[in-house]
């Protein structure tokens, strides 16, 4: 049917069934994915949004990106992306594919997370292109609402969290030559690494944002957390070189690769004063390893994922109902999420203990005693 919503006219679709749809799927060669038809529940199709039963997404650019005819046929071609060297029509095959992408993506990831937790999630809004008057944006980021944080948000923040990603910034080679415009809608690790976003804050709450006034949240993230979510990209994309597409440019041997690899360690650990995806890698590394354990020991992977989640829901129960710096820190740690994920399941306690010790994580210590026991096991390792 259609009616009259905010001034314009907006297909309603209501959909009982699922209806076919374009979106990338993760596939080994080089690029963003391979193009399928796939199927999703659209309870609404807007001239800039779509509205699944736990996730809206909103294309904030001026103009329409669907038609307002009867049949909104949601199977539209990817363009490379789009971009600014592309005609108008180009660019808004794009932005469709784009939003109907993040739409399957981050439905996809929620409802696996609702299944393991048995329970569900708050609702997700992903805005698309915001920020673009500022400067030309290939990334995302999750914003709760907060005082301040750069870039400041010109509009409300959702109370329960919000993903927003950039129209893109450039180009990066495409699969069989040629180039890609690096929407981040069109990019799969980049939607599953903020919808991770999403989920830690409604499990573990890192930042214990529960516990503050509603509109003084805040957005700073800390290592576990930036490892957590790219644990939970590679669990979706069941691959651990997830930003391969592009980050292709950066060896494997490169932390800033991110990749989840078995060398990186607590040896590797810097602390606060860096980067805190790149200390992320190295949890996101551990929990990577001790899935392949608990895979190679003959249990599904959904077994470990399961134990994980749990373990993220834990950690916040653990972490108590008062705010303060000792509670924050207990977060931090590695060993506490550690803890709460074999709590979640002992009997995988001897899998997981032993892959995590090769990256010199061990129950009950904090990180900066992790990383100067593990520097002096890989000194003692390079004398030897």
């Amino acid at each position: 049917m259609s009616a009259w919503l905010g001034g314009g006219l907006r297909r309603v679709v209501v959909a009982t069934d699922e209806i076919p749809v374009l979106a990338y799927v993760w596939d080994k060669p080089y690029g963003p994915g391979r193009v399928a038809e796939l199927t999703l529940q659209v309870l609404e199709v807007g001239p800039r949004e779509l509205v699944l039963p736990q996730v809206t997404v909103r294309d904030e650019r001026p103009g329409r990106v669907f038609d307002s005819h009867a049949a909104v046929d949601l199977r539209v071609d990817p363009a490379n992306g789009g971009g600014p060297l592309v005609s108008s029509a180009a660019q808004q095959r794009a932005r469709a594919f784009g939003m109907v992408n993040v739409a399957y993506h981050a439905q996809r990831a929620l409802g696996k997370v609702n299944e393991l937790l048995g329970r569900e999630l708050p609702p997700l809004l992903v805005r698309i292109g915001l920020h673009e008057q500022r400067r030309c944006w290939g990334g995302g980021h999750y914003r709760v609402p907060a005082r301040q944080f750069y870039p400041v948000e010109s509009t409300p923040v959702a109370a329960t969290g919000e993903v927003h990603l950039g129209g893109g910034s450039g180009y990066v080679p495409a699969a069989g030559g040629g180039s890609y415009f690096a929407a981040p809608s069109h990019n799969l690790a980049i939607i599953y690494h903020e919808v991770g976003h999403h989920i830690c804050r409604h499990t573990a709450d890192f930042r214990l944002n529960r516990l503050r006034p509603g509109s003084e949240q805040t957005n700073k993230k800390v290592a576990i957390e930036e490892g957590s979510c790219d644990l939970l990209t590679a669990i979706m994309l069941e691959d651990p070189d997830i930003y391969r597409w592009h980050r292709a440019m950066l060896p494997e041997s490169d932390q800033r690769r991110r990749q989840l690899d078995p060398r990186w360690t607590m040896a590797y650990f810097r602390g606060a004063s860096t980067d805190p995806h790149a200390d992320g890698t190295i949890w996101a590394s551990a929990c990577w390893s001790a899935r392949l354990a608990v895979v190679d020991r003959g249990y599904p992977a959904s077994r470990f994922d399961r134990m994980f989640l749990r373990g993220l829901t834990l950690a916040a129960d653990a972490a108590g109902a008062v705010l303060d710096e000792d509670a924050l820190r207990r977060l931090r740690y590695y060993s506490g999420l550690l803890g709460a994920m074999l709590r979640a399941d002992p009997d995988l306690t001897d899998l997981v203990l032993g892959a995590m010790a090769a990256h010199g994580i061990q129950p009950a210590a904090s990180n900066a005693r992790l990383r100067d026991a593990a520097r002096v096991n890989l000194a003692a390792a390079v004398a030897r």
